[in-house]
């Protein structure tokens, strides 16, 4: 194993107290060391898939002149060989700078412990899109057999915040996309997601991409279609020549009170039936109560 590094008194302790709990009773042990960069391979199941080329020549500057700042993280996989955890875009930027050796912590963990905490890992980088978060939640609630709130838990958000970007995966791909190209922001996919109708969904967010809509727009526009739903589905007022003539009196006496919102559904024997007063909120049947001591 590489040279060892003495650790000051605050960063020990911030490393006994990691935020990247095991997922069993397993004890995780942390130790700080210069590890030869050609004993170190990769994790095949890393999250993040691409890195961009820019950004790593930049930060490969960096290291020339600072060297890494924060040790990556790795597990022994064998003798002398180990295995990146989390860090490997500073791991591919030590390779560009030249550097023969990195400074590391070494931790021992189980392959679902080392997944998780990549996982974990990649979702604390800021350059992360929406559909990524999500797709990270969904591969530690699956591959790492965690319910939504131990996922809240591990990663310090809200129950709700997890259940919001796992809903962006309810959506259809060219809406997805649009998200990860920063075409529709999460604030337009909240009212999207309110519409059952796929087509609907992805015509309007082609129109929000078209128009440039405001999220305010988006909810204005849905919450009309779905006005527009429930009037359509609204049962017809009953026509006069339906009904005798003590029933209509009954129906006009009722209108004046309920807003035409009446029904009369008569057995099929014609003896007797029912009267139904159909209403939309609760505001409504307050309303009710009001026109009936009037």
């Amino acid at each position: 194993m590489g040279k060892k590094i003495v650790l000051g008194k605050g960063l020990e302790a911030l490393i006994k107290n990691d935020s990247i709990k095991p997922t069993n009773d397993v004890p995780v042990s942390v130790e700080n060391y210069e590890i030869e960069i050609i004993k170190i391979k990769a994790n095949p199941d890393q999250p993040r898939t691409s890195f961009d080329e820019i950004s790593l020549t930049e930060l490969a500057e960096s290291i020339k002149t600072h060297g890494i700042i924060q040790p990556l993280t790795l597990r022994e996989t064998g003798y002398e060989e180990y295995q990146i955890i989390s860090g490997e875009r500073r791991f591919r930027a030590a390779q560009l700078a030249g550097l023969t050796t990195v400074p590391a912590y070494i931790r021992t963990a189980n392959d679902q412990e080392t997944l998780e905490m990549a996982l974990i890992e990649n979702i604390q980088r800021e350059d992360l899109d929406a559909i990524e978060i999500a797709l990270t939640y969904r591969r530690l609630i699956d591959e790492c057999k965690l319910t939504q709130e131990a996922l809240s838990e591990r990663i310090g958000k809200k129950r709700s915040t997890v259940t919001n970007y796992l809903r962006l995966l309810d959506l259809e791909d060219n809406i997805q996309q649009a998200i990860k190209d920063g075409k529709i922001s999460i604030g337009h996919a909240k009212p999207l997601l309110s519409l059952t109708d796929s087509g609907i969904r992805e015509k309007l967010a082609e129109k929000i991409i078209v128009e440039g809509l405001s999220v305010r727009q988006v909810e204005e526009i849905t919450q009309n279609m779905k006005q527009k739903k429930d009037q359509k589905h609204k049962p017809e007022k009953q026509h006069p020549e339906d009904l005798s003539d003590r029933f209509c009196v009954l129906l006009e006496l009722l209108d004046t009170k309920f807003n035409n919102k009446i029904q009369f559904k008569r057995n099929k024997n014609g003896d007797g039936g029912s009267i139904v007063i159909n209403y939309a909120s609760d505001d409504e049947i307050e309303t009710f109560i009001r026109n009936l001591s009037i």
